[in-house]
């Protein structure tokens, strides 16, 4: 089949793994990269934006990769901690003085960071439209109550984390999350993602196809906590990420747009001690604060084991995404994944239209991360 762009020979593992996603796997158009010390070794796009095959993926196609968004807030809030701007431990409150509402005055940052803010989800099931005003989800979630006790526990805050660490963002910075983005990380690294997407770039946004089969969370009990955290979102997903107002809004946990090559184009620092393509993001200090664990155990959400540091996962027994202990990660719905390996100074992501019913990665990106992995352990 016809695979474009470049990989290293060390790396054929990886080409080989990415044609299996096609012939085996299902995949329709996708796309992986990935860097080693901060340079690209694999950069490698195939397939259509689109279900009838008539539309070819192109180099610079992108695409919404929902939750894999998160890992550029995080990104956000570890340069402005790096700067002595943001201060993981201090409480919301202290930049966002009506969050205390409910309660909520000893919530810290870090607790927005790892899940743990006890907040996964709104008052109640909201629109599109609502999901895209950001006041209107920002005071519904400092007018509510915490769900648990803050601190204690991990529950996926799928939709909600965006808009926590983009708020406390936006009252430091002066600028939406969007805009610090572009400006203090994409435009000096080159990263084409985005938080907010620019209309002129509507056009090359590929098509996001539904998986056969529902996730299984997004079926469960809707008084239970998944089910509240996911209330709506079963329903025509793909088709919500089509309209203008979802495209141009700033949802930085759900709805940013880009590819392999931009995820990992805006990551690669973090994985060598802050500084990639000539540009010192942040410190080798700034990058450390990332692996600080934060929260383990079962997630109340998820339902499964996940070890939370600074925004990203840490691997543990039951997710084996490296076999390196300092690897953070973190994956969208539908299957794309985003590993930053700070032992092997290694960043890749893999992106692709065609949705499997996970919502945190799936076995194709497992299948090139295994790839990856195998290939180092063999240069």
């Amino acid at each position: 089949m016809r695979i474009d762009g470049f990989c290293d020979e060390r790396f054929a593992r990886v080409l080989d793994e990415f044609e299996k996603n096609f012939t085996k796997r299902g995949d329709i158009g996708a796309c992986f990269a990935l860097t080693i010390e901060g340079e690209y070794v694999v950069d490698i796009w195939a397939g259509h934006q689109d279900a009838a095959l008539e539309k070819r993926w192109q180099e610079d196609t992108i695409i919404n990769v929902f939750s894999s968004t998160k890992t550029m807030s995080f990104l956000c809030a570890l340069v402005l901690a790096d700067r002595g701007l943001l201060d993981f431990e201090a409480c919301v409150a202290d930049y966002w003085p009506k969050f205390s509402t409910g309660n909520k005055g000893e919530i810290k940052v870090k607790h927005l960071m790892s899940h743990s803010s006890a907040l996964p989800g709104f008052s109640r099931t909201f629109t599109t439209p609502e999901l895209c005003d950001w006041h209107f989800c920002c005071d519904d979630l400092a007018s509510q109550s915490p769900w648990w006790e803050p601190g204690t526990q991990s529950g996926y805050h799928a939709i909600t984390q965006g808009y926590l660490i983009g708020e406390v963002i936006r009252r430091i910075a002066g600028k939406t999350i969007g805009q610090f983005f572009k400006t203090e990380i994409a435009d000096l690294v080159g990263a084409d993602f985005q938080i907010g997407v620019n209309p002129k770039d509507f056009s090359r946004i590929a098509d996001l196809i539904e998986a056969k089969e529902v996730a299984p969370i997004l079926e469960m009990d809707p008084d239970s906590i998944p089910g509240r955290v996911f209330a709506g979102l079963a329903d025509d997903v793909v088709k919500m990420t089509t309209s203008a107002g979802w495209r141009q809004a700033e949802i930085p946990a759900a709805n940013g747009h880009g590819n392999a090559r931009s995820i990992v184009r805006a990551q690669t620092a973090l994985a060598n001690g802050g500084s990639a393509f000539g540009v010192e993001l942040l410190s080798a200090a700034g990058c450390n604060k990332a692996l600080t664990p934060q929260t383990e155990g079962i997630d109340l959400v998820l339902g499964i084991p996940v070890n939370f540091a600074m925004g990203y996962a840490l691997a543990n027994e039951g997710i084996q995404i490296s076999p390196n202990a300092n690897t953070l990660w973190w994956g969208g719905a539908g299957g794309s994944t985003v590993v930053v390996d700070t032992d092997a100074h290694a960043c890749f992501s893999y992106v692709m239209n065609q949705m499997d019913n996970n919502i945190i990665g799936d076995p194709r990106g497992a299948a090139l991360g295994a790839a990856v992995y195998s290939s180092l352990n063999n240069t």
